[in-house]
């Protein structure tokens, strides 16, 4: 399953410079029902992501302050994307199985 949005790139406040993407409340929902009961590794669900032209592997992971599943976007993708905290993406994730 794919699916498609934009949504802010923000930086963590906490310990290490970790920057999310958060998904829509509507994706998550059905990310949740679909794929996300029983997995391993609190709720994670495995997915191939891809910003511009840059495609890696990683997991979203649910988050019960926003209610939603968690992008996690690591330095070199904000490099080679050219993408920095506040930027609005367009995001594509692909579920792996």
């Amino acid at each position: 399953m794919k699916y498609e949005f934009s949504a802010e790139l923000w930086l963590w406040e906490g310990q290490g410079a970790w920057h999310f993407v958060t998904l829509p409340k509507d994706i998550s929902a059905e990310i949740k029902e679909v794929f996300g009961k029983g997995q391993p590794g609190f709720g994670s669900v495995r997915v191939k992501a891809t910003i511009k032209d840059y495609t890696w592997k990683t997991s979203i992971f649910p988050d019960n302050k926003s209610k939603a599943y968690l992008l996690p976007v690591k330095a070199e993708v904000r490099k080679k994307t050219n993408i920095q905290a506040g930027d609005m993406p367009k995001v594509s994730l692909k579920i792996i199985l």
